[in-house]
């Protein structure tokens, strides 16, 4: 059987042919088709702004950065999640402030973010575990006694929906990540949306080095040469071939989504049944992106069941491993797992199948049945 991965991306020729138009034209990069992608961005999650960068790592870096947090301020997050999402905090000088999860959601503990709130607390960095949203109103409750940001990581989520109003809406930046696996891509590339004016005019500047001024105003028969350098930033710009390529996406994201939405149905089915598999849930008020379709095992042995999967050619994968077990964050941040029950009991039953807008049927009856196998063997 061939392989099949845990994600992957859905190119067609209409994709192709957007992006061979835009490398036929005169802007590959710094061009027009970033403002056409960051329009259409916003105007299908319904926000005011948004700012394209080369990756959802790069957008998660400007969005901390655009805060103007003093250094040494906490940020707290959830240590189950992608290291991007708190590698975004170090960047910019802060600490990040690791909370248990919710066992149903994966989603960060609201309960949790109260106790560890101190004075040096000045925001939390929220993230839509496997497209399903966090509980919304309540960290933003939170977030208001406190007078604490919010950055909601939506790398999972874009499409997502938190009662019946889009992921995007909610925070004072929200991330999208536009990775091959994720829900449409652009290759590598990320993107932050806003709806505070102020933030959206840093944001442009701090993918671009920190300058005051695009390409497309500083190149050109009546442009001039001058432009300022307002903060110290780095390259995080995404090309214009990119950009095309985002846009034809962005039109085929609803019928990916319900591709999605069609596969988790096949497998809750059949999945749902079995004791030995609890599957995922979702919340009445929310509409989740399902990005991943992540199980946990009862009874089975998840290294064992990991290692059988991937000599029958399924690419399962575990996301995540928590971010306080990495080498890094043991040496430079005291991180005990005992801290963290709820994430360690997830960690150690969690397996990812594979979720993707382009497996066909018979893909997702041959992952049915080649874990069925595995069960039935095992009983």
């Amino acid at each position: 059987m061939k392989f099949i991965p845990y994600g992957h991306q859905w190119i067609d020729e209409k994709d192709i042919a957007e992006v061979v138009k835009v490398l036929k034209s005169d802007w590959i990069t710094t061009g027009p088709k970033i403002a056409e992608f960051e329009d259409a961005l916003s105007s299908y999650i319904g926000c005011k702004y948004a700012v394209a960068v080369n990756s959802g790592t790069s957008a998660l870096d400007i969005a901390v950065q655009t805060l103007n947090l003093p250094a040494g301020s906490e940020v707290i997050t959830t240590p189950f999640t992608f290291v991007a999402t708190s590698n975004a905090i170090l960047y910019n000088n802060l600490k990040p402030i690791f909370v248990d999860i919710e066992d149903d959601t994966r989603n960060i503990n609201p309960e949790g973010i109260r106790k560890r709130i101190t004075d040096k607390t000045k925001a939390i960095s929220y993230v839509d575990y496997a497209g399903h949203p966090c509980d919304i109103e309540e960290i933003i409750e939170i977030a208001e006694e406190h007078d604490l940001y919010l950055i909601e990581d939506a790398s999972h989520a874009i499409g997502a929906e938190y009662k019946s109003k889009k992921i995007g809406n909610f925070a004072d930046v929200t991330v999208f990540s536009f990775h091959p696996v994720k829900h449409l891509t652009t290759g590598e590339g990320g993107a932050v949306v806003t709806n505070n004016e102020e933030f959206y005019e840093k944001l442009k500047m701090l993918r671009n080095h920190g300058i005051d001024k695009s390409a497309l105003e500083r190149f050109g028969p009546k442009a001039g040469w001058a432009y300022d350098l307002k903060f110290l930033g780095r390259n995080y710009r995404i090309t214009d071939f990119q950009a095309a390529l985002g846009i034809s996406q962005l039109k085929k994201l609803d019928e990916f989504l319900r591709r999605r939405k069609e596969i988790v149905a096949m497998y809750n089915e059949v999945f749902g049944a079995i004791p030995e598999i609890e599957t995922p849930i979702v919340k009445s008020y929310v509409k989740s992106a399902w990005h991943i379709y992540t199980i946990l095992l009862n009874g089975m042995d998840r290294d064992d069941f990991f290692s059988k999967m991937r000599e029958r050619n399924l690419g399962v994968n575990v996301h995540y491993i928590p971010i306080y077990r990495f080498s890094y964050y043991h040496e430079h941040f005291y991180n005990n797992p005992e801290d963290f029950p709820v994430t360690e009991e997830v960690f150690s039953r969690i397996v990812t199948l594979p979720l993707f807008s382009k497996m066909t049927d018979d893909e997702v009856l041959n992952v049915i049945e080649i874990v069925k196998e595995y069960k039935n063997k095992r009983r």
